[in-house]
């Protein structure tokens, strides 16, 4: 398990989403603490390991590919504002570009909370 005491929250977050994009759940959740909270963009927060893995486990199994570029960050210490894109790719091929901004604490390296923001309905096919 990696670990990136003494950095930047966006330092964590590259290293995170580098790991989501291997689609590897266990590396991923390698980077939230064990009483994490991520609260996603719709439905209730999701609290440690186990229900933080639904999330993911959802994704990874219907999208086997994702591409994340951080493209503006606002930082206050261990808290920042990172805004991103993404492109999603399905079993077929197809590319889904969308983006956000996750608001994300850090403590000891790892995620202590996330709050994602996107609209999952912006997913479209203009990537490509």
């Amino acid at each position: 398990m990696r670990t990136f005491h003494g950095v930047t929250p966006r330092a964590v977050a590259e290293a995170y989403w580098a790991a989501e994009c291997t689609r590897d759940l266990a590396a991923v959740l390698a980077f939230y603490h064990d009483d994490a909270v991520v609260r996603p963009p719709t439905g209730p927060a999701l609290k440690g390991h186990a229900e933080i893995a639904t999330f993911y486990a959802e994704e990874i199994r219907d999208y086997p590919g994702l591409e994340v570029t951080i493209v503006h960050e606002v930082a206050d210490g261990p808290e920042a504002a990172l805004e991103w894109e993404a492109v999603l790719t399905d079993h077929g091929g197809h590319r889904f570009a969308f983006r956000g901004v996750n608001v994300v604490r850090v403590r000891d390296g790892k995620f202590e909370w996330v709050r994602a923001y996107f609209d999952p309905a912006m997913v479209d096919e203009t990537a490509g």
